[in-house]
């Protein structure tokens, strides 16, 4: 009954996330047609504007509200009042923090983009600051989307968190929509920054701010349909804030060298602003990578970490192992084949976004593409390992594998300054993958010994099984790139959009047929859980 719940919680939550991420692909496609993407200053600095509010949240409460807010709010839940007076306190204080750091970030905005931006040109800096204005409020409504959703999480009220950023990608699209019309598109990114008006700037970030701010009002409503008011309440004494407190400072210690890292990134790769791909590609392609993760793995251990949570909070260590053997085990079957079939497809996804930009531009981005999708898999266990340390109230361990990734990621970022500009972008995604898989590979070993162990050879055979239906998957994958083309400037696959999402079709319906057909004759357990069910269900209907 257990496994049901999570299995209905995940597929509900994906779907909102598929709808919303494709949505998000849709706006991206039209934004690199509006602005550009390869060597463009006016892309540029709209991404470092636009992402700005996104870090400095983060910083300031977005990993320490996930962290610490499901466990503590599942802990509430036992109070008399289940918990209505812990969740006014802690949701009015997180505002406070999070309001004050908005207006701060949006008066310091000059400093930030420099701190960000500093091997961009003076020209793309000033237009950057003029979008940074724009987009800086955006903190406290994402600070506002995450404190409500994480309440409806913690309340096993799943969807209206992965289906309110639909509003958020419409209003945007009709935003870009609204701006071609009125300035005409630009794929190749021609328009210098001195071309920029201020009602351009206003109607391409006012409309990003606009969708993040109806994305998170909208969750009040969804807050009464489960009976909940919102009152703010300053009285923050007594009611066990100290206990998040301390658990939020090692969090927030990490997200401060998660931002470091994300300093000398932008910094490294701003070098070849205007040469190659860039700030805007290395954002664009990290929103292809985010596609699967976003969609499985934290559709799947959102469900978890939940029931984690609540096993943790009664001292069941067995059950918070189980909880993560079965995490990693059924992310993993659906990862690995996303990892591969999105290799197979780089060059055919970049040129969906550059189709109206030179050849070089296609490849360029989908060696970006694949340099990232080496890192899904780790990424996607590293997920899941950090959500059990949180649900077991530990956030100090954390940070010190953070610490260790954030190391080995500084030191390599370091050594692609001396790199041509075209690889810049390509090498700082792949290093991103290597030091995640080094992170992983720590977290874990802490993790063990933090459980006494960790199912690890359920898990070990399971990626095993799956290594054995990836690798011929991958040669059809490759081979049917060839044969359309994917590889040549006059090749069908990358001809246009229609061509290149009817290659990717092809593609990934052929690797997942020899995939899936592989793994059901080797009779993998996590496959035949999934399918035997449904396929009981088909016969007697």
């Amino acid at each position: 009954m257990a496994e049901d719940r999570i299995g209905r919680a995940s597929a509900f939550l994906a779907s909102g996330t598929i709808v919303s991420r494709i949505l998000g692909f849709v706006k991206a496609i039209v934004l690199a047609n509006a602005i550009g993407l390869i060597a463009s200053a006016g892309a540029d600095a709209f991404t470092v504007a636009n992402q700005l509010p996104n870090t400095i949240y983060v910083v300031v409460a977005g990993g320490v509200l996930s962290a610490v807010l499901v466990p503590q709010i599942v802990r509430a839940g036992l109070h008399a009042d289940g918990g209505s007076a812990y969740i006014n306190r802690l949701v009015t204080l997180a505002l406070v923090i999070v309001g004050g750091a908005t207006v701060v970030a949006t008066i310091a905005a000059p400093l930030l983009v420099r701190l960000y931006g500093t091997q961009l040109s003076q020209a793309t800096i000033d237009l950057a600051i003029l979008f940074a204005y724009w987009c800086l409020p955006q903190i406290f409504f994402y600070g506002l989307y995450t404190l409500l959703g994480e309440v409806l999480n913690a309340r096993r009220s799943f969807g209206p968190f992965t289906w309110v950023p639909v509003l958020n990608n419409i209003v945007a699209i009709t935003g870009l929509v609204v701006f071609m019309a009125l300035w005409g598109a630009d794929p190749n990114g021609t328009r210098a920054p001195g071309d920029w008006t201020f009602a351009m700037v206003a109607v391409l970030a006012g409309s990003a701010t606009l969708g993040i701010a109806l994305q998170a009002v909208v969750l009040f409503w969804f807050w009464r349909r489960i009976g909940l008011r919102y009152r703010p309440d300053f009285h923050w004494r007594g009611v066990g804030l100290g206990d998040a407190g301390r658990m939020a400072s090692w969090t927030f210690g990490m997200l401060l060298l998660t931002t470091f890292a994300g300093i000398v990134e932008t910094n490294v790769v701003g070098l070849a602003s205007g040469q190659g791909a860039s700030v805007a590609a290395l954002g664009s392609a990290w929103l292809i990578f985010m596609l699967p993760h976003s969609v499985i793995t934290v559709s799947i251990a959102t469900a978890y970490f939940t029931r984690m949570s609540e096993h943790a909070s009664i001292g069941d260590i067995d059950r918070v192992r189980a909880d993560v053997s079965s995490a990693i085990r059924g992310v993993s079957l659906i990862i690995v084949l996303a990892a591969i079939v999105l290799i197979a497809c780089a060059y055919p996804f970049a040129t969906v976004f550059t189709s109206g930009a030179e050849f070089e531009s296609s490849l360029e981005f989908g060696n970006v593409i694949m340099a990232y999708m080496v890192g899904l898999i780790p990424f996607s266990f590293l997920f899941i390992v950090q959500r059990a340390f949180y649900a077991l109230g530990d956030t100090k361990t954390p940070f010190f594998f953070t610490l260790f990734q954030v190391a080995v990621f500084s030191v390599g970022a370091l050594l692609l300054i001396n790199v041509i500009p075209e690889w810049i972008a390509m090498g700082i995604a792949l290093l991103t993958s290597l030091a995640c898989f080094a992170q992983t590979v720590l977290a874990t070993f802490l993790l063990r010994r933090r459980l006494g162990e960790i199912d690890g050879w359920r898990i070990t055979s399971s990626f095993v099984r799956y290594a054995i239906g990836a690798v011929p998957a991958l040669i059809v994958g490759f081979v049917l790139l060839v044969a359309l083309g994917g590889l040549t400037e006059t090749g069908f696959a990358m001809s246009g959009i229609a061509a290149a999402i009817t290659t990717m079709i092809v593609i990934g319906t052929a690797m997942s047929v020899v995939y899936f057909g592989i793994l059901w004759m080797i009779r993998t357990p996590e496959l035949r859980g999934f399918a035997e069910p449904l396929v009981r269900r088909l016969r007697r209907d």
